[in-house]
């Protein structure tokens, strides 16, 4: 299935230049063919599809002439991106009087594919909250600023979850919180705690502003009030992908304490770092 980390330039499968020299590979023995890994495999996909998002549309020829591989190797690879939605053949467009035979199948990325690439987004937020910093004055008045958008952005996000959250049982709003949170891409599971009888924790597997939550930890912060806030309870920040941990960790009571400015008192000195 496709996995869109992998062709992501940042991601955990780097991908080689179609300018790069590939890695020197043992020398073969007689009589023996070269064994060929799953990430030999996975590189080599890589490569055909950033040509095709570095050229535009490409014939299976055109992509083998640049990358230097049989045309063969380089439709099955075709074959494999078309199944998993990263790219699609379409007829090429043919200008002025078309010859004779069928126009050639080109192959161009889908929305899918195009988004599996770095495309500076997490560069671009982290401008455009640094520049909101600068804006502001620098200082403490600018990381104001940045907890400030991070707050009206967390809020607004928050507005889908309360629904789910309100029409749960009392003891289901953790597990229904992290569903929520799911469905916006953080692969979120609510499970006990080490010691139950002291309450449960919200686990999400995957944080889509990690690289920019790294520089600016308001967002982390404004995470945990939010949470805070819509379960009416104090939270405490155990973890975050942003600051090294694999798993963004949040502990929540299973007595809840008094929420009175429960949003804006959750506890900030453990929610955007790893605790001491």
């Amino acid at each position: 299935m496709y996995r869109p980390g992998e062709l992501r330039n940042n991601g955990v499968v780097k991908y080689v230049s179609e300018h790069q020299e590939p890695a020197a590979q043992p020398a073969a023995v007689a009589g023996v063919p070269p064994v060929t890994t799953h990430d030999d495999q996975r590189s080599t996909r890589n490569r055909v599809a950033r040509s095709i998002l570095d050229h535009g549309p490409s014939t299976a020829a055109e992509v083998a002439q640049r990358l230097k591989i049989t045309q063969a190797a380089v439709r099955r690879h075709l074959d494999t991106l078309v199944a998993e939605g990263v790219v699609e053949p379409r007829e090429q467009r043919v200008y002025g009087a078309r010859g004779r035979g069928r126009p050639a199948k080109v192959f161009v990325l889908t929305d899918c594919g195009r988004d599996a690439f770095d495309q500076a987004y997490d560069q671009l937020a982290t401008d455009a909250l640094r520049w909101i910093a600068q804006s502001a004055g620098g200082g403490q008045m600018g990381e104001a600023a940045v907890a400030a958008f991070a707050r009206a952005r967390l809020a607004a996000q928050a507005v889908g979850y309360r629904a789910a959250i309100e029409a749960a049982a009392p003891e289901s709003r953790t597990e229904a919180l992290a569903k929520a949170l799911t469905a916006d891409g953080y692969a979120a599971t609510a499970r006990s705690a080490p010691n139950p009888q002291l309450g449960e924790q919200l686990c999400q597997h995957h944080c889509p502003v990690a690289h920019v939550a790294e520089q600016f930890p308001q967002l982390c912060e404004a995470e945990t009030e939010v949470f805070s806030h819509l379960l009416g309870t104090h939270v405490q920040r155990l973890a975050t992908i942003a600051h090294g941990d694999g798993v963004c960790t949040t502990f929540i009571p299973k007595k809840k304490t008094n929420a009175t400015n429960a949003f804006t008192t959750a506890s900030a000195s453990t929610s955007g770092r790893k605790p001491e």
